[in-house]
């Protein structure tokens, strides 16, 4: 489990060294997050699945639908924006992969 500070947990803002410490918690989570993304996209499995992730989301389609649909489609679409946007921050160009590999997937069938 990561021994990054929670939510809410109250610490000293004018105290620099617990500031400098949080901060470097922090910094120590953030590159673990994309450590886990990377490594997802090393793997084949690991890309097919976020791109299915991304497609299922609607990040390639609009959400308008004239009714109130289009709320739930827009937070579908934003949690598959989340996922793109972790993907370029972690690799770019796994991405770069990621449609290469899927635009050959799409003309196989």
């Amino acid at each position: 489990m990561s021994d990054a500070p929670k939510k809410g947990e109250p610490y000293d803002a004018g105290d620099e060294g617990k500031v400098k410490a949080r901060k470097r918690k922090l910094g120590r989570n953030r590159r673990e997050q994309l450590g886990d993304v990377r490594f997802l996209l090393t793997h084949e499995q690991g890309r097919r699945f976020l791109w299915r992730l991304m497609d299922h989301a609607g990040v390639y389609s609009t959400c308008f639908t004239g009714n109130s649909q289009t709320f739930f489609n827009e937070g579908k679409r934003d949690t598959g924006l989340f996922v793109l946007n972790e993907i370029m921050q972690a690799d770019p160009d796994a991405y770069i992969a990621m449609i290469k590999e899927n635009r050959t997937n799409d003309d196989a069938r």
